[in-house]
């Protein structure tokens, strides 16, 4: 499995379609901080986003706006107008997840599909928090993501059979297609960095593959070297620069990663895990996921099977 893919499924990250927006004219919504990442979908009209310290943007129909951190935003028939908070508007309309959200004057004209991807707090592998503040794809017919664009908008246009099943897989290959196109930008240039920006290159792209193809391998520099055919000094360097990390601290954390997720929703014993992730002793692998994680692995799984239990009383436990 590929690292995107493999971070994909690692960190459990999910969509939701949060609501549809119905506008006329004249109206404006404000959008609070939110602890996750936030995107919208231009149907069909017009609107302008306004964000502090971004400039103003207009989005035409087709555009795809993607806030990976959640900020606090404006979503506007035209700038400058006042605006209602978006938890009013749907507390008075009595919006439920997915439903629609009627605002502004007249006949509406503007429909914007409204949604959000969650990804699991409890792991420490990260991909929504390296991609930049706001990512404005514009409509582009040739691009993938207009395509799934098409089929959610289909979806959410009546009531039918599946359509809750659909768009939640439409809304993990939305997510995929968000990040290939980021990565064709130039925006990464301007980040710290990371294994996502690091996919850029065809170089440390297949390094990172190669590493999470055999996690459990004994690697060496070498090994990796003469995998890429690449000189070892030339490898070393740009990983680091790229990556932000050596291959073998990469693939230290990486290995804890897998650890977690499974001390987290499986029962196997902490040895069996351990020669799963490259550890032939079981102390060797304590003492790595202590370093890497700030606890013991059996401390970690009960902290871990406490909070699941409190998540599934709460009824925000993640499927």
């Amino acid at each position: 499995m590929d690292p995107l893919s493999e971070v994909l499924s690692l960190t459990r990250v999910r969509g939701a379609v949060a609501a549809t927006l119905d506008a006329g004219d004249r109206w404006g919504v404000d959008v609070d901080d939110v602890p996750w990442a936030t995107f919208h979908a231009m149907i069909h009209g017009v609107a302008w986003l306004a964000m502090d310290g971004h400039p103003r943007r207009r989005l035409l129909p087709g555009d795809l706006l993607v806030l990976p951190r959640g900020q606090r935003h404006q979503l506007l028939s035209d700038p400058g107008t006042a605006t209602e908070p978006f938890v009013r508007l749907a507390a008075r309309q009595g919006l439920t997840a997915g439903g629609r959200l009627t605002i502004g004057h007249g006949e509406p004209h503007t429909r914007i599909l409204c949604g959000s991807f969650h990804q699991d707090a409890a792991l420490n592998a990260q991909l929504l928090t390296l991609l930049p503040p706001v990512i404005h794809l514009h409509a582009d017919p040739n691009r993938p993501t207009d395509h799934v664009l098409h089929l959610l908008a289909y979806e959410i246009s009546g009531a039918r059979s599946g359509t809750d099943t659909i768009c939640d897989r439409l809304l993990d290959v939305l997510l995929v297609h968000i990040v290939r196109a980021w990565l064709t930008t130039t925006e990464t240039e301007s980040l710290p960095p990371s294994w996502l920006t690091a996919l850029r290159d065809p170089l440390i792209s297949e390094a990172l593959a190669a590493l999470h193809s055999d996690i459990a391998r004994n690697w060496t520099l070498t090994d990796l070297a003469t995998r890429l055919t690449v000189s070892r000094a030339t490898l070393a360097r740009r990983f680091s620069a790229l990556v932000g990390q050596t291959p073998f601290e990469y693939l230290t954390n990486w290995r804890m990663e897998v650890a977690a997720r499974r001390l987290t929703f499986t029962d196997e014993p902490v040895g069996p895990i351990s020669r799963a992730v490259g550890y032939t002793s079981e102390y060797a692998f304590n003492r790595a996921f202590t370093r890497v994680r700030g606890m013991p692995p059996g401390r970690f799984r009960a902290l871990a099977a406490r909070a699941e239990r409190n998540d599934a009383a709460a009824g925000r436990s993640i499927p």
